[in-house]
């Protein structure tokens, strides 16, 4: 199975542009004003019209009002939905659009019991927990604690970068990485060459996986 990639905390249409030529699945566009890495809907625009066909256009919302994601909606080509906060399912269903969750690894966390209340959920995005932040941490959790038997399709997140992407696969096997941080030049800025480097370690493990 291929591993498909995520490059969130787009920014502008170079990069998004970018990320697609290399190979990337979809790109993530935050729409959580205190992000770094937040965009405007003139932005996020942009950004979508830049983009080659095929690619995923993913909004992350963080705890967001339904009036403001139906307005983002009206203004932006968005193809997914990913809910990064506290949000209940009833909070991320009706929106027309397909929706994934994230939740954060925090200490005791119960991933399937968690992960049962998304049922509608087109996956799970596990990412690694810091009290008072919502996400874009930097850092790994440990993925020992990602569970084998989950039902929805699996997003690893968290201090992804292409230093340790390939080990990740190998012990997660998940669906699909989310990667940030981990390929930017600074905050919100990415690297062409750490987003080549990162492409290049995922095809890595997936043409070991054709010799085996």
């Amino acid at each position: 199975m291929r591993t498909r990639v995520k490059i969130c905390g787009i920014t502008r249409p170079e990069d998004g542009l970018a990320a697609a030529r290399l190979g990337a699945d979809a790109i993530g566009l935050v729409f959580h004003s205190p992000s770094l890495r937040a965009v405007s809907e003139k932005q996020a625009r942009a950004i979508c019209e830049a983009l080659p066909p095929f690619v995923t256009r993913v909004g992350l919302f963080v705890n967001a009002e339904r009036g403001k994601i139906e307005r983002i909606l009206a203004e932006v080509a968005l193809d997914l939905l990913q809910f990064h906060g506290d949000e209940p399912a009833a909070d991320c269903e009706g929106y027309g659009r397909p929706w994934i969750k994230a939740l954060r690894m925090a200490p005791g966390l119960d991933v399937i019991d968690s992960a049962r209340q998304y049922r509608a959920a087109s996956g799970i995005l596990l990412d690694s927990y810091q009290a008072g932040q919502a996400g874009g941490t930097g850092t790994t959790f440990d993925w020992s604690r990602v569970p084998a038997a989950l039902d929805t399709p699996l997003i690893l997140a968290g201090g992804l970068e292409p230093g340790n992407v390939a080990a990740a696969i190998e012990q997660v096997q998940p669906w699909a990485v989310d990667v940030s941080g981990g390929v930017e030049a600074s905050k919100g800025i990415k690297s062409a060459a750490r987003m080549a480097a990162f492409m290049h370690e995922v095809n890595h493990v997936e043409a070991g996986r054709a010799v085996d």
